[in-house]
């Protein structure tokens, strides 16, 4: 067990690493290259924080391991709000002001309550893995046609901001560091996959519970410090529009890929009555506490500890099931 558990680590944390260094080399390339730092800067903040919870749905798919790309997914929602957004707000209030972000807010509670009506029957089949990436297509495409016609306002002037204060790099270094990023993020993780199968067998758990747990919160582990670092820079439509893109892109692309590419018959009784309605609850919560229905929305840290007392209470529920 012992050589699992530090192959887990290994793999999580060079698995941070190398989308980080994919993302970032993608997105100077794609500035050479024309591609405005505005559009580049709004897909960065959505699909950036994303990547190693795609990548390791789809190596777990391939692996013939859906309940673990479903784990991951659900398992790194609940983490982005009750954990991710629960600290950030305690560090320091989130007041929301962009217009993205309050349309955006609508648009997670739909895409959840979609994949949630999908899931309700207890399969996931390839049409239905398709129906969510699709989606996915869709709310990329929707993201740069709204940064691209100037309707990205204080959100996308801040992500701009960002990118143009990184350094500058040749477009063969970029390519370079996209390329590196990309295979070492493919490689650890089929590291990260392995990991926690044999953990899962080894501890008698489902890789359902593990995708939940280890995989969830480190694969997460990018929102939570692009959040807090946004938080403390006063920059929180940032903060809460990392997590937003993220948990969208997890439901469409992360169980989409899953579907398409190793379809579920019959899904574990514990993600129908456990995680789906956990998942659904700290969403709603979200979009209560955030929407700002008479005006700005805001994030107090009252709500703040709302939700991550509720997180512990989802932790608490899920090991006293096991």
């Amino acid at each position: 067990m012992f050589v699992e558990i530090v192959a887990l680590i290994v793999g999580l944390g060079v698995l941070v690493w190398s989308a980080d260094r994919f993302i970032e080399g993608s997105a100077i390339l794609a500035t050479h290259y024309g591609v405005s730092p505005l559009t580049v800067g709004v897909v960065f903040v959505g699909f950036g924080t994303s990547a190693p919870e795609i990548v390791v749905s789809l190596m777990a798919a391939l692996e013939g391991n859906p309940g673990l790309a479903l784990g991951n997914a659900f398992g790194s929602n609940i983490i982005n709000i009750g954990l991710v957004i629960g600290v950030t707000a305690l560090i320091s209030p989130l007041v929301i002001h962009s217009r993205v972000i309050r349309q955006e807010m609508p648009l997670l509670l739909a895409v959840t309550l979609i994949a949630s009506l999908i899931l309700l029957e207890g399969s996931l089949r390839r049409w239905e893995g398709s129906l969510l990436l699709s989606g996915f297509f869709l709310v990329v495409g929707w993201m740069l046609f709204a940064a691209g016609s100037g309707r990205s306002d204080a959100l996308g002037l801040e992500v701009e901001e960002e990118l143009k204060g990184r350094p500058k790099m040749s477009s063969s270094k970029a390519l370079m560091m996209a390329l590196v990023g990309l295979v070492v993020l493919i490689l650890s993780s089929r590291l990260l996959v392995w990991a926690s199968v044999e953990l899962a067998q080894a501890l008698g758990v489902s890789d359902l519970v593990i995708g939940l747990t280890l995989v969830a919160l480190g694969t997460s582990m990018p929102e939570l410090a692009a959040s807090i670092t946004a938080a403390l820079k006063r920059e929180d439509d940032i903060a809460v529009g990392n997590i937003i893109g993220s948990n969208v892109f997890n439901l469409l692309a992360v169980i989409g890929i899953a579907g398409v590419v190793a379809p579920i018959e019959q899904l574990d009784r514990e993600i129908l009555s456990r995680d789906l309605p956990a998942v659904v609850l700290f969403t709603l919560a979200m979009f209560a506490f955030g929407f700002g229905f008479r005006g700005q929305g805001q994030i107090s840290r009252t709500k703040g500890g709302v939700l991550l007392a509720g997180f512990a209470a989802y932790l608490w529920l899920l090991f006293s099931s096991l």
